[in-house]
């Protein structure tokens, strides 16, 4: 297991020597491919990754139309939030957009992890708590009237991606269309 993630997960709160003896059991490297998905559209989102290398996004199509609803990458938690809480099948799919590794637990390993180890609910907590804020800032973003607007704000809140995602999956996001976000750019 990545001592990455043990660090991370640890620098939230103190994982206990049985919790961290656990996750090393459980957590093994899955190597992903460019374009492979975790996720597709319809299914049940059964697991919760860690990005350790790699470029994720999570999309679902609207009247015959790409939505990026997200991009991740190292260091992120990627789910699908309804599908996995819930256990029911989601709209979303989540593909790689770079060649990859993650880390993931099951819902039922999650479940466990949170009776076996009251310490990690505490964990668990903080993670939802910085997602849901993404979140919450994705639709500020989306409500922003002008592209340019939301363009500029995109670059400022992550400028580290702007060199690794396709101008179509940016524009997908943006709401807008690939013409149009090459007018925005060529303007800058």
């Amino acid at each position: 297991m990545s001592a990455r993630l043990v660090n991370y997960l640890h620098s939230i709160h103190p994982l206990s020597t049985g919790l961290r003896e656990h996750l090393y059991e459980i957590l093994r490297p899955q190597e992903i491919k460019k374009r492979e998905k975790l996720l597709r559209s319809g299914q049940i989102c059964t697991k919760i990754y860690f990005i350790e290398k790699g470029l994720f996004r999570c999309s679902y199509t609207e009247h015959f139309k790409e939505v990026c609803v997200w991009f991740m990458k190292e260091g992120d938690v990627i789910v699908s939030v309804n599908s996995f809480f819930r256990q029911t099948p989601g709209y979303q799919a989540i593909q790689a957009m770079e060649d990859g590794r993650v880390y993931s637990i099951t819902h039922g390993q999650l479940q466990d992890i949170y009776h076996r180890f009251p310490e990690f609910n505490f964990t668990g907590r903080v993670l939802l708590e910085k997602y849901y804020a993404l979140s919450e800032e994705r639709l500020r973003l989306a409500r922003i009237r002008r592209v340019e607007e939301r363009y500029a704000n995109w670059l400022k809140e992550y400028p580290d991606l702007a060199q690794r995602i396709p101008a179509k999956y940016v524009a997908a996001y943006l709401g807008t269309t690939i013409e149009t976000l090459s007018r925005i750019k060529r303007k800058k």
